[in-house]
């Protein structure tokens, strides 16, 4: 059984091993191998705990814990951090789920308890940023009633820059 509670300190670790496997897994073939290649696990735990403690206002995190008492999952949201945004726009900062686990239900839950938290924090639309080439994650969002807006950006990874396309949905 899986259930989706508040993120901790004490699963700063977890998380960023999902978060480096994800990325490693997901991302591979799309953004350079050198730049995949070049994340660890430690410094991630680094950087996520400094994120972690500046968060703790504005930024809801959420993990999806196994019947073990194991995170398999993560998600993180807060204001949408856009030129346009309003106070009714929020962000889908990071979804990443154990890639072994990937299929299970676990993103569905993480991504529907973080659709009824950001309901509850008063903002009645979502919006998120995916890799174009990213079609397994597309897929899943559009599945959950994502649409693509029509907004793209880039970002460089190891000198090669790498698009993405935002979605969004009504909460």
């Amino acid at each position: 059984m899986l259930t989706v509670r508040a993120m901790t300190e004490a699963d700063v670790p977890a998380v960023s091993a999902i978060r480096v496997t994800g990325w490693q897994t997901a991302y591979a073939g799309i953004v350079p191998q050198s730049y995949l290649d070049g994340l660890t696990v430690e410094a991630d735990v680094q950087q996520r705990r400094r994120y972690f403690e500046r968060s703790k206002e504005g930024t809801t995190n959420l993990v999806g814990v196994d019947a073990h008492g194991q995170v398999v999952g993560w998600a993180c949201f807060g204001r949408f951090r856009g030129n346009e945004a309003s106070a009714a726009m929020s962000e889908l900062y990071a979804l990443y789920v154990q890639p072994s686990l990937i299929g299970a239900g676990i993103g569905w839950m993480l991504l529907e308890a973080v659709h009824s938290h950001a309901h509850t924090d008063g903002f009645s639309l979502m919006l998120l940023w995916v890799l174009t080439a990213n079609t397994r994650a597309r897929h899943f969002y559009e599945r959950a009633g994502y649409i693509a807006d029509g907004a793209v950006q880039a970002d460089d990874y190891d000198g090669v820059s790498v698009s993405e396309v935002r979605y969004r949905r009504t909460l």
